[in-house]
């Protein structure tokens, strides 16, 4: 971290300008070099100066060059941005002509690694940083920028603060006995904490599931038989014309997918292979593909044919659909009924009727949509959550870590391992916001982040 880096934050590509980003102890040192305007060594902090970028004496670009000075910047440390015009070539000019002063170029994700190892944001807030930039709706944005503000790690700092607590209550009880000032800490005061504790806990994994589906949208997946009209529903709901759709069946041998936004929440459709036996052996992969996808999918959407009877593979399809979140829907209302929807025994609210191909029933199950995952709910709440997956699988790991330690104090575990067990589960809290981490955790994550941020 004593080194000085540099990066190329803006988009690859032509547009009106690009950024090079500097950042270290040399970093005004070394742009000075290269600039030709005001000494940047004496300039005030967060200015912006106008020159140009020059070579040997040649201009390589006119550019504005904003100086911040350590601490009060991103990482910390002294940062400098050049502001050339944005085509490849004066911009991959620039950052050839710092590293030929002495930069090195930065690893993806380093400028905000070096923000979290110099103290200025926690790991929450510096995921919350590439959640932003991959924002693809309002409320991805503003669940990410609650989280960047520290709301999501006031969350994780609270347990924590209500386990200090505790641990501190038996480490007096331990260590000082004869102080009557201070809680004694018996299992019938004990359990009421660690209950409030998991029923926290429990809170927080519930509403970040509503975190996980505003940042990573729904999985959708459509599944039936061939040609029950899977492809027609999803070129109607994304609007385009994505999938082939025709008359023959087993015309999808593959998934197909596409992204349609229902108030603020994304909706990952994957339109798969018609399910029935076959002996096309590309077809039966994409069957088999399909069920997969079935599997792992967040809702599933069951497409029956109003003008076929049901059969065996399709009460099958049923009984998998079942395991999931599901709506039953029965496509062709326009065509001659000869289903017989009341042998299937399924609730009538999962069940909606439509015609792909006048339009009917489209707004119905949407609206549906919106009913079952409490999207109108999300839309309107502060979105203050966990939204990735490794948060979010660290606190179930303490929550059944806190289970255990209340199950022990009901069977009298000693009180030292009980508070042994609690401060387990205050360090794994903390590597939730990076309180205390490993570095191969830092070096995979800010791996993911792209190059100049």
């Amino acid at each position: 971290m004593n080194d000085t880096i540099c990066a190329i934050s803006t988009s690859n590509g032509i547009g009106a300008i690009s950024i090079v980003r500097v950042s270290g102890e040399e970093s005004i040192n070394i742009v000075n070099q290269i600039f030709k305007g005001k000494d940047l060594n004496k300039v005030e902090s967060h200015t912006i100066n106008y020159g140009h970028i020059v070579e040997n004496g040649k201009t390589i670009d006119e550019v504005l060059v904003s100086i911040m000075k350590a601490p009060k910047t991103f990482t910390m440390e002294d940062i400098v941005e050049i502001n050339t015009h944005g085509g490849i070539a004066p911009t991959n000019k620039v950052l050839e002509l710092l590293l030929e002063k002495g930069c090195r170029l930065a690893e993806p994700g380093e400028f905000t690694k070096r923000a979290f190892l110099n103290g200025r944001i926690d790991l929450l807030e510096a995921e919350a940083v590439m959640d932003m930039i991959d924002s693809k709706t309002d409320t991805q944005r503003q669940m990410a920028m609650n989280q960047i503000n520290g709301k999501t790690s006031d969350l994780i700092n609270q347990l924590r603060d209500d386990m200090v607590q505790i641990i501190s209550n038996i480490n007096v009880n331990i260590d000082y006995p004869e102080y009557d000032d201070v809680e004694i800490m018996t299992n019938e005061i004990l359990i009421p904490k660690i209950e409030k504790l998991k029923i926290k806990i429990e809170e927080i994994l519930k509403e970040s599931q509503n975190g996980k589906i505003i940042k990573e949208g729904i999985n959708t997946s459509i599944i039936g038989k061939p040609n029950v009209g899977k492809s027609s529903l999803l070129n109607t709901l994304l609007e385009e014309d994505k999938a082939i759709v025709t008359d023959i069946a087993g015309t999808t041998r593959d998934i197909v997918e596409g992204q349609i936004k229902i108030n603020g929440i994304v909706l990952n459709m994957i339109d798969t292979a018609g399910i029935r036996e076959t002996t096309d052996k590309i077809e039966a992969i994409g069957v088999e593909k399909s069920k997969k996808i079935m599997e792992s999918s967040d809702l599933v959407l069951l497409m029956l044919n109003n003008n076929e009877k049901i059969s065996r593979d399709t009460k099958e399809l049923i009984e998998m659909a079942k395991r999931k979140k599901y709506l039953l829907l029965i496509n062709k209302i326009d065509l001659e009924k000869r289903i017989n929807i009341e042998e299937l025994n399924i609730e009538s609210d999962k069940i909606i009727e439509l015609s792909v191909i006048n339009n009917k029933g489209i707004e119905e199950l949407k609206n549906k949509i919106i009913e079952m995952f409490n999207i109108n709910e999300l839309e309107v709440k502060d979105p203050t959550y966990l939204s990735n997956t490794r948060s979010i699988s660290i606190l179930k790991k303490c929550l059944e870590s806190i289970i255990d330690v209340e199950q022990g104090i009901r069977n009298n575990m000693p009180i030292d391992m009980v508070e042994l067990d609690i401060k387990n589960i205050w360090e794994q809290l903390g590597t939730i916001n990076g309180t205390t981490y490993e570095e191969e955790l830092l070096d995979e994550m800010f791996s993911r982040f792209c190059l100049g941020k």
